[in-house]
């Protein structure tokens, strides 16, 4: 005798409902613009800051929609601060004062566009209502995990108005110009790099990418931001070393490579020679004190090595330890 499961409506509902709570919690989580009724997402050409947006980034791209995009905060930006340091070393590198033309300072509070306007043409307001970004955020606090979150909000918009992107953190020092490392889909610096440009383990950094804009890269930047609610209480880039594996990314096709610290090195796993390196990241660093004192010594050695002659470039060029730094930010 076959027996047939009697059907139970009850668990039937509690089930629909069940998923239906997923969905709209995956989908329609609160987000710090979402949340105050001004989301991009249903702005019209009409919205002045959609617009200004828009104009700022048409006036700094380059001849392919490129833009270079960095954020920057009231803590980075005063005189002689993160923000200073991160414009001399584009003014001291090799082929890289020009790319400052392409530069957008995006200001994540009042104080910090107001800076932004003294010292840069290509400044944009991105402030949050009922959120305060202007002082030092620490590593994993509510509030910086708030600010990596807005970012990647925000570089979505970039891509979906149709420009790449170079993004870098304002401490990241730009010595070489750095396009021709450049070219995939989302090209990532690494804290850690295992030797191989499309070797998934390697430890990505968020804070140096480039980003082309395309129907795969959009998608992917939405689910990064939707994996959020997922990971509750972990940063962007911890989400990224979990979604890179995604199924998503191979059903998108989506291209990542990854960065050889060789050119694109940081306090983490620095750069071993200084006739090839392009960026210095002063990753693997707590403290807005120490980050100033090793980006520095940073700028510093990079100028000695400057001032040498070809022949004495060559010899100091592939030294085991060009680098003063880290010092404090060991």
């Amino acid at each position: 005798m076959i027996m047939v499961k009697r059907f139970n409506p009850l668990y039937s509902l509690i089930v629909f409902v069940i998923v239906l709570v997923a969905c709209l919690l995956f989908c329609h989580s609160e987000d710090p613009v979402e949340a105050n009724g001004n989301s991009w997402l249903r702005t019209t050409p009409s919205n002045p800051e959609r617009r200004e947006l828009v104009k700022v980034l048409k006036k700094a791209s380059m001849g392919d929609r490129t833009v270079i995009l960095t954020t920057l905060n009231q803590a980075w930006s005063g005189p002689g601060s993160v923000i200073d340091l991160f414009l001399e070393s584009f003014r001291i590198g090799e082929g890289t004062e020009g790319l400052l033309n392409h530069l957008v300072i995006v200001a994540m509070d009042r104080q910090a566009f107001d800076q932004c306007k003294s010292i840069h043409p290509h400044c944009f307001s991105l402030t949050t209502p009922g959120v305060d970004f202007a002082a030092e955020k620490v590593f994993m606090t509510p509030d910086y995990l708030k600010l990596m979150w807005r970012r990647i909000y925000f570089l979505r918009l970039v891509l979906e108005l149709g420009y790449n992107f170079v993004f870098t953190d304002a401490d990241v020092m730009w010595f070489r110009n750095p396009f021709r490392h450049l070219g995939e889909d989302i090209t990532i610096a690494c804290d850690f790099y295992m030797g191989n440009p499309e070797d998934t383990s390697n430890r990505a950094n968020g804070g140096f990418k480039y980003v082309k804009s395309n129907t795969m890269t959009i998608e992917f930047y939405k689910y990064w931001h939707m994996a959020r609610v997922l990971y509750p209480n972990s940063h962007d880039q911890y989400v990224f070393e979990i979604i890179k594996h995604a199924k998503i990314v191979k059903r998108l096709g989506l291209q990542i490579n990854y960065l050889d610290t060789a050119y694109f090195g940081g306090f983490c796993q620095p750069s071993k020679n200084m006739s090839k390196v392009c960026t210095m990241h002063a990753n693997c660093c707590v403290g807005i004190e120490r980050r100033l004192h090793d980006l520095r010594l940073v700028l510093d050695d990079w100028k000695n090595f400057s001032a040498l002659s070809q022949q004495e470039k060559s010899l100091i060029g592939s030294s085991s330890s060009p680098w003063r730094a880290p010092n404090k930010c060991k």
